[in-house]
């Protein structure tokens, strides 16, 4: 089937070419200006398509990532704009091209994948496991009264003001620096993502204003930012119903997220406030005085898998102690399968953790996709135990294990890619 569909990488002059894929594949149609936008962050090296003959019929496309992982950081490759034309599905070529993405992650030494899904019943087959979840708040008129915890008051209230995103770059790559390290799931940003990020296109407003910027700030710096869009409204009774949607909202302390949301909350001829791809965890739910009114809804976040799996499970921390052996199942790639005893001790021990292979009977019997899940912190195993994905051998394993992996934060993909 490879050798029908061959996989190779293809050239600048391509990239053209290679955008007709996925707009043919996602119903969509993507201008110049977002083709030039993307051409920023493209690693020519690592996108890649399937051919019959000289046609393309599938893309893809990985990007070097230094993903925040519990107590660490760990290389990924962040595989984007997958897609197969309609006349070629069910015939391998998705197979090929993540087969050849996964061996590209290997070869740059990256011992993790990661991917935002279309549709999230394709990629568990190919050993991702579903490691972040995500919120979206929608918060009506006068239903965002926020009390803050006695706390948020020990750094005093930050000074608000609006800016043009572009010209305030180094503040908000100075915030999201600082938060960067303390939340698993978080990727770092370079000049070329802020870039790409804070692009303003036309085809990415869906009818809505020029992006917006509110930042929070005192007399020691930046303190924390929103970046939001609005579209006006008025209903048929005369009031005024504009919408603001916020796309990224970070703060450093609990009085610069409390200012934020509540300037935000509290505008001017707006009716409704939408913000998606919150952490699971976000503050905001602690402080509005009815956590209902922010109409919270669960969605996907981000799926990882371990491309070296000794690499990955040695590269992060764990919450507590665990001594264990895993009999991993891996069909896509078998250097991963077979049994791992996995050591640790807890964040405040000396010492990083090992897996080595080993002969020793198994405590627990599971695939790559839920150590997938597991890796960032936020899924509990013993949820995947009783869906039938983990089969306890040692009585109580499970436990220590979930218990070990667990983190706070939870973790949380605030990029999307």
């Amino acid at each position: 089937m490879a050798d029908r569909y061959p996989v190779r990488v293809i050239s600048p002059d391509e990239f053209e070419a290679f955008s007709a894929v996925p707009n043919e594949a996602f119903l969509v149609t993507w201008p110049a200006e977002a083709i030039e936008t993307e051409r920023q962050v493209t690693e020519w090296d690592r996108t890649i398509a399937a051919f019959d003959g000289s046609q393309m019929v599938g893309t893809g496309t990985s990007y070097s990532f230094q993903l925040t992982v519990p107590g660490s950081t760990a290389g990924a490759a962040g595989i984007s704009a997958i897609s197969v034309l309609p006349s070629h599905r069910r015939r391998g070529v998705l197979t090929g091209m993540m087969q050849y993405l996964l061996s590209d992650a290997i070869s740059h030494g990256e011992p993790l994948a990661i991917l935002f899904a279309s549709e999230t019943a394709i990629y568990g087959r190919y050993g991702f496991g579903l490691a972040t979840w995500q919120q979206r708040f929608q918060i009506r008129r006068g239903e965002g009264t926020l009390v803050a915890g006695p706390a948020a008051a020990g750094s005093g209230e930050p000074q608000l003001r609006s800016a043009e995103a572009s010209d305030v770059q180094a503040e908000l790559a100075q915030v999201y620096q600082t938060l960067l390290a303390g939340r698993p799931g978080m990727l770092a940003r370079d000049d070329r993502w802020w870039g790409y990020l804070l692009a303003d296109t036309e085809f990415r407003r869906s009818g809505m204003s020029p992006r917006r910027c509110l930042l929070a700030e005192d007399e020691s710096g930046p303190r924390g930012y929103a970046l939001y869009r609005t579209k006006p409204e008025w209903g048929n009774d005369g009031l005024p119903d504009g919408t603001l949607r916020i796309s990224e909202l970070m703060a450093l302390d609990p009085a610069t997220a409390a200012a934020l949301w509540a300037d935000l909350l509290n505008r001017d001829l707006v009716g409704e406030v939408i913000a998606n791809m919150r952490p699971v965890d976000d503050p905001l739910l602690a402080m509005l005085t009815d956590q209902r009114r922010a109409r919270p809804s669960i969605g996907d976040g981000l799926w990882v898998r371990l491309t070296d799996l000794p690499t990955a499970l040695c590269q992060r921390s764990y919450a507590g102690p665990v001594d264990l052996v895993l009999e991993v199942a891996d069909p896509v790639m078998p250097g991963n399968a077979g049994r791992w005893r996995l050591q640790a001790g807890g964040p405040d021990e000396d010492g990083k953790a090992t897996c080595e292979r080993t002969t020793a009977p198994a405590d627990l019997n599971l695939p790559v996709q839920a150590l997938g899940a597991g890796y960032l912190g936020g899924a509990r195993l013993g949820q995947l135990a009783a869906a039938g994905w983990i089969e306890e051998v040692t009585s109580g394993a499970v436990a220590r294990l979930s218990a070990a992996m667990a983190w706070d934060p939870a973790p949380w993909a605030s990029t999307m890619f």
